[in-house]
């Protein structure tokens, strides 16, 4: 091969490495990611929180090039989906809105959960709070959280959930033993199927989620006695707190956060944060959720790995002093 030949094949190569090193370093901080279909398991039926947040963040992440679909997967208390991602390949793919449920709480009310909720998962993303409201059957005899102690005491009374293990569950069962009653838990497979027994009084009240209860209460189907959080919610500023209604301490409120597979390379992991936090920070997104209820609050994945931590021991308090049991 001639001298001027080798000369031309060798600025070719250079020509071509020169071009490569973008992509090389592109691929070295995650920027790839999706180059192909993405997944967002969502342990509960449509309709509630974790599945309007997985929407905003499908409808969103399609501007990226790469479908994005939502997968319902209810069932035992959110379990059942969270360990479908808790087995699946650690490569950003498929990934889960977590609950307080399923990363705080089941470990401890269930006697055997099928993942670990710290080992088996790569943090990504805290995405957003919210209170529960507590909500009763608009014929259910009580308008605040006093005179629903008082009925609770004289009647037998009956609270639905999610699902045994979620925040709505276990709102209840903090419920019965601050104010000293025993309503009975009625477990559905998701809040969805809940709505239609607490409005036909086959169940007295749920303390379901605010983006989800609240649309009943502004319709006037069912009535709002009083949010979870140790704050009012700005969606619904009038409706007071269990806490300053009577029953001083109480606390619960329902956190929503995303994670991935375990074994997700560090730059995968950081582009799929820094995408997310570019959804949660769009002015639309901001307003559509504040006007749910949903208080959005994104971060790094190390500060959502110290809330599951600290989440799984505040929880695990609650499960042993209320006696929590699964139905």
């Amino acid at each position: 091969m001639s001298r001027s030949r080798l000369r031309t094949l060798a600025a070719l190569s250079g020509l071509l490495l020169t071009a490569a090193l973008p992509l090389s370093s592109a691929l070295a901080q995650g920027g790839a990611w999706p180059t192909r279909p993405v997944r967002i398991i969502v342990t509960f039926p449509p309709g509630g929180a974790p599945d309007t947040l997985a929407r905003v963040l499908a409808e969103k992440w399609g501007a990226l090039g790469q479908p994005v679909t939502v997968d319902n997967k209810p069932g035992a208390g959110g379990n059942i989906g969270a360990d479908l991602v808790a087995k699946a390949p650690g490569d950003g793919y498929t990934l889960v809105i977590g609950t307080v449920g399923t990363h705080a709480i089941n470990p401890s009310l269930y006697e055997k959960i099928p993942y670990n909720n710290i080992k088996d998962f790569t943090p990504i993303s805290f995405l957003a709070s919210t209170p529960n409201l507590l909500v009763v059957n608009k014929d259910v005899p009580a308008n605040n959280v006093r005179e629903l102690i008082a009925l609770a005491r004289k009647e037998k009374l009956f609270f639905g959930s999610s699902g045994s293990g979620t925040s709505i569950h276990l709102s209840g069962e903090l419920f019965n033993t601050l104010a000293g009653v025993k309503m009975q838990h009625v477990p559905y497979k998701g809040r969805a199927e809940a709505i239609p027994d607490l409005l036909g009084g086959r169940i007295q009240m749920i303390f379901d989620n605010m983006p989800s209860a609240l649309p009943l209460v502004q319709e006037g189907k069912l009535k709002a006695i009083a949010v979870t959080s140790a704050h009012r919610n700005a969606a619904a500023p009038n409706v007071p707190t269990i806490a300053e209604s009577g029953l001083p301490g109480f606390e619960a409120t329902s956190w929503f956060a995303l994670l991935a597979s375990p074994g997700l390379p560090r730059d995968v992991q950081m582009r799929i944060n820094a995408e997310t936090l570019k959804v949660l920070a769009m002015p639309d997104v901001k307003e559509k959720l504040g006007k749910l209820g949903l208080d959005p609050a994104p971060g790094t994945p190390e500060a959502l790995a110290a809330l599951i931590q600290a989440e799984t021991v505040k929880w695990a308090r609650v499960v042993k002093e209320s006696g929590a049991k699964i139905e």
